[in-house]
């Protein structure tokens, strides 16, 4: 598809989605800024493809399984797309330490597929970082990670034969879009999440893609922050256009 006829299926969904008259969620409070509240709006495409899900990035949408979601919070437009120009990325020196770290990782790529060995792995990573908002179940595993569009990965890093972490993305036309990542909290060290970035990174530069979108950039937000270490990047202005910005500047 040519730019311009991109440009012109991201207007038309646009012009869709705001006829569409779609209700917020009930205001609960924000994950990343304490004392604001968090509303959504969500809908359920009949077939996600991901031609279709590359303008719904465009247009600050994530997603969760087959549903497509953006924040709209009353006050507050915080929650930003940021996307990695991979032609343009250049490692930190802090980034190519990881490398380095990493040199003995394997990456194992394919459908997600869930197993006892990744399970555990899961739990343990909650029990070490999350807050006990996640049960760590084997249906919310299953449910949040392996219920998802056909254009959904998973890469498996190994190291030694044990595994250091698990991302799951998903592979667009013109770009990845990391999804989750989990890891053994013995390899913290190795810094195992800035790793998986730069896999990601090297990995739509090896598929030809121009974009890895990692999420939302969220101004104030500590946990967000690390995003704003790729770069360049862009993220989504409230004109609803990227703009690109240097390593280390996302939000004002």
């Amino acid at each position: 598809m040519s730019e311009s006829a991109h440009a012109a299926a991201r207007e038309r969904l646009a012009r869709l989605l705001g006829g569409l008259g779609l209700d917020p969620s009930p205001p609960t409070p924000c994950p990343y800024l304490p004392g604001r509240e968090s509303r959504l709006v969500a809908l359920r495409p009949k077939r996600l493809t991901p031609a279709l899900y590359e303008l719904f990035l465009e247009l600050n949408f994530r997603r969760l399984q087959d549903l497509v979601y953006r924040p709209q919070c009353d006050g507050c437009r915080e929650c930003r797309q940021l996307r990695v120009d991979v032609r343009g990325f250049r490692p930190s020196r802090s980034q190519r330490r990881c490398l380095k770290k990493n040199a003995d990782v394997v990456a194992e790529t394919g459908r997600p597929a869930p197993s006892d060995e990744k399970h555990r792995l899961y739990r343990r990573y909650l029990a070490a970082r999350h807050d006990g908002q996640m049960d760590g179940s084997l249906r919310e595993f299953v449910e949040f990670l392996h219920q998802a569009p056909p254009f959904t990965e998973e890469v498996v890093f190994r190291a030694a034969g044990r595994i250091v972490g698990i991302g799951i993305f998903d592979a667009m036309p013109q770009a990845l879009s990391a999804v989750y990542f989990y890891f053994d909290p013995e390899h913290e060290a190795r810094s195992p999440g800035t790793f998986n970035v730069l896999w990601l990174i090297g990995e739509a530069e090896r598929r030809a893609l121009p974009w890895l979108y990692l999420g939302y950039h969220v101004a104030g937000s500590r946990q967000m922050a690390y995003k704003a270490g790729f770069g360049p990047h862009q993220r989504l202005e409230d004109d609803g256009r990227f703009r690109s910005r240097p390593r280390g500047v996302a939000v004002e």
